[in-house]
């Protein structure tokens, strides 16, 4: 069974390289009833001073600054980082032509390499569900932030995704995803009693969606994006999901994610 906190599974097979990652961004850009971009919406809920400095754990491919180039300050600092050395590689790549700089760093959230009260803003989207030790990464992350620094970490809900699972389920076990895939732990309903241990002020802000799936291929690259979809099972798959497009003229799956803003306090002590 694929364990999704085990560093060596991401970095050497799930996050090796982007394709896992752009194949679900692809199934929400094209078929979210609402289009709005999500980077552009995340970007949105930063609140930022001038010449902020700005670390990135778990950037991936670099999509938060690729999408919302057109309006970075000019004097931010940007630090992105990743686990992986792949992602590390494809940001730096993606970035080339961004007409900025970028510091980019391959760092474990767990042991950040930056001296205390070092960041204006730490952002951690969609990733601290796969950190092992979230209290020592979280513990971290507030080490390194200066008094009134804020993070920005977005996750899933209980409810994102559900018929997704429901029509995967009777192929999850083989595919290595254990009995459900909702196997998150850091999520919107449980995240903001763990961001509490470490921080003074949290808000979380949720935006749900609905993903209207009209195509079998997307959904297809989707579920395997996450599991070893074996060549049995795809034909299987593939018949249920057409039967159910057909039946309806789409698929439709309920997201639901959330950003938390987490607040270190101006004064007081630290820990």
């Amino acid at each position: 069974m694929h364990n999704f906190t085990d560093p060596k599974y991401l970095v050497n097979s799930q996050y090796r390289d982007a394709a896992n990652l752009n194949a679900r961004i692809a199934l929400h850009t094209r078929f979210a009833t609402d289009a709005y971009p999500w980077q552009r919406w995340v970007f949105d809920q930063l609140a930022l001073p001038a010449g902020a400095r700005v670390l990135e754990l778990g950037s991936g491919p670099g999509r938060l600054w690729i999408e919302n180039a057109d309006r970075l300050p000019p004097d931010w600092e940007i630090t992105l980082s990743d686990l992986s050395p792949g992602m590390v590689a494809e940001a730096q790549a993606n970035l080339a032509t961004a007409g900025r700089s970028f510091q980019l760093e391959q760092i474990d959230a767990q042991a950040i390499p930056f001296p205390a009260a070092d960041f204006d803003a730490v952002i951690a989207n969609h990733m601290l569900y796969h950190v092992p030790d979230r209290t020592r990464a979280l513990a971290e992350i507030r080490r390194v932030l200066r008094p009134g620094g804020q993070l920005y970490a977005t996750t899933v809900g209980q409810r994102h995704m559900a018929e997704l699972a429901d029509l995967v389920r009777p192929y999850s076990v083989e595919m290595g995803l254990g009995a459900d895939m909702a196997q998150a732990q850091f999520t919107v309903q449980s995240g903001g009693a763990e961001l509490a241990r470490f921080f003074d002020l949290i808000e979380c802000r949720v935006r749900e969606n609905t993903l209207s799936v009209t195509e079998i291929e997307p959904l297809l690259a989707y579920a395997a994006s996450g599991g070893d979809l074996t060549a049995a099972q795809e034909p299987l798959l593939r018949a249920e999901v057409q039967r159910r497009i057909a039946a309806d003229g789409a698929e439709r799956i309920t997201t639901e994610t959330g950003l938390f803003i987490a607040t270190k306090a101006e004064t007081g002590a630290d820990g």
